[in-house]
């Protein structure tokens, strides 16, 4: 006798059908062949401990368990039902109603028969459509996840034995349905942390609304309790919603990674992910031996933000470099390759050096001679060269602290970020890839950030007075390029340049003394 039915495998951000094949016959022994990894394998044990629970035999018989295609590997639990199920009808255990290849099937099982959560429902849901699947059948609490994809049926069982009474037609059970549109856009603004709560630093919002509206990457130096984490943590609240197709990708991205959550739905806010220092390469920007999405692929859309920039590894930070550029990551092993979107915004902070009090007003700095410019200089030129802002942060003095003005809210700053990204929008209708000032490349800025002659008289004693590097060049017309988007002008005016330029703090030849 033999059963078959349907499961799926992700790999990257991308599901891929699986056809699971139970055939019993003469014999003894249980078999299972396809690739499988041991998580796959020790499905026997579950399959047997539930199905004994409720009643029900597994075999005696040569059980032979095919994964198909046969070439590609599979992994993880979500085996375990539709092998359950396959193993019941092969078995001559359930007479189906209902037509188990209908659906994709789903589910990792406890021994008692409970269904426990799996990773990758979504990109599986959406393949599962695509493929022209009625429904999917799979636990309880993955059901709002596969509930995002319209036009399919998300039967959410709890337990084997509510699977079973569904394909027997004893028990119906209604495809879950949820207004996931209404969801993402009722609860698209609703951000904990708002700049009204920040007393001071006028001036530091100011560059972090310039790096929202242009989409660039920026640096704070400054020293302990200065606030740098606090107003990083609000930079998310300034940037525009997330349109519903950004929404959708970076759903994925966690339902892959399996940081969605029970009941989970659209990721309606921004992503903001902060690793501590010690992270590994591969867990910031994703790998292993079977590939997963880093910390880089979860802040896609959103923000990357790494506190004590100096403190992480030198290796860690230059495998950065390249999907800073490319705005995603591949990863490539022997048997297969896979491509994660890494499309962030990366905000990072530093104390300016390892006592934290160099240029502090108030205290002196206690580092040796050449201690500040070795610790600046665990940050490699081509890494600084992708940070378009250098923002010097002071502390705040006690009158700011204890002031009771109310300070702009994050909702006031998003607006003028919305109107310039729209400018940007318009100006790069005709660049699949670009949709905002931080994405141009050389030739671009040539033809875009054009600057007058007062402009350009500016702009060179500013490289030869301050000491700036060539590499600030581009950078420089860029960020000023946003600067004029923010106040809604056509042309690069001198104000614009002086504002720009005056974020460059880290290219000063003499900045570290």
């Amino acid at each position: 006798m033999l059963a078959k039915t349907f499961g799926s495998a992700v790999f990257g951000v991308d599901a891929t059908i699986i056809t699971i094949e139970v055939n019993v016959g003469q014999g003894l022994g249980f078999y299972m062949v396809g690739l499988a990894d041991s998580a796959v394998k020790e499905s026997q044990q579950r399959v047997e401990a539930s199905l004994k629970h409720f009643g029900y035999k597994m075999p005696r018989q040569k059980l032979v368990v095919n994964l198909a295609p046969a070439d590609i590997r599979k992994e993880g639990s979500a085996y375990d039902l539709p092998i359950a199920i396959c193993t019941l009808q092969c078995s001559d255990q359930l007479a189906c109603v209902r037509n188990t290849e209908d659906y994709i099937i789903l589910g990792e099982l406890s021994l008692d028969g409970i269904l426990r959560p799996i990773k990758g429902v979504l990109p599986i849901a959406i393949e599962a459509r695509k493929q022209g699947f009625k429904g999917i059948v799979l636990p309880a609490e993955n059901a709002s996840e596969a509930a995002i994809v319209n036009n399919l049926d998300v039967i959410a069982v709890e337990t084997l034995a509510d699977a079973i009474g569904f394909f027997k037609g004893t028990k119906d059970i209604e495809p879950l349905i949820v207004d996931t549109r209404d969801l993402f856009f009722t609860s698209q603004n609703d951000y904990e942390a708002d700049f009204e709560h920040v007393q001071g630093q006028e001036n530091i919002k100011r560059a972090l609304e310039i790096s929202a509206a242009g989409g660039h990457n920026a640096i704070m130096i400054g020293p302990p309790g200065s606030g740098k984490t606090m107003l990083a943590k609000r930079i998310p609240g300034i940037l525009p919603p997330l349109t519903l197709p950004e929404a959708l990708e970076t759903t994925k991205i966690h339902s892959v990674a399996g940081k969605l959550g029970k009941e989970a739905t659209l990721v309606s806010r921004r992503p903001f992910r902060s690793p501590h220092h010690s992270i590994s390469d591969v867990a910031l920007v994703g790998g292993g031996s079977y590939p997963q999405p880093g910390e880089i692929s979860l802040a896609h859309n959103g923000v990357l933000f790494l506190d004590e920039l100096p403190e992480f590894k030198r290796s860690v930070l230059e495998v950065m470099r390249q999907p800073l550029e490319d705005r995603k990551v591949g990863i490539s092993r022997a048997k297969m390759a896979v491509e994660f979107p890494a499309n962030f915004m990366l905000i990072a902070s530093m104390n300016p050096c390892p006592c934290g009090y160099y240029n502090h007003p108030d205290k002196d700095c206690v580092c040796g001679p050449g201690v500040v410019q070795k610790y600046l200089n665990k940050i490699s030129g081509p890494l600084l060269d992708r940070l378009d802002l250098h923002v010097e942060v002071t502390p705040v003095s006690f009158d700011q602290i204890s002031s009771t003005r109310k300070s702009e809210s994050s909702g006031q700053i998003r607006e003028r970020v919305i109107l310039a990204r729209e400018r940007q929008t318009e100006r790069f209708k005709n660049h699949k890839e670009i949709y905002s000032n931080a994405m141009m490349t050389p030739e671009m800025v040539k033809q875009i950030c054009i600057i007058e002659d007062s402009g350009k008289i500016l702009l060179r004693k500013a490289m030869e007075r301050l000491g700036l590097s060539a590499r600030a060049y581009d950078r420089i017309l860029k960020v000023s390029r946003t600067i004029a988007d923010l106040a809604d002008s056509d042309d690069i005016k001198v104000e614009h340049l002086a504002e720009a330029i005056q974020y460059r703090s880290l290219d000063r030849e003499n900045w570290a003394g």
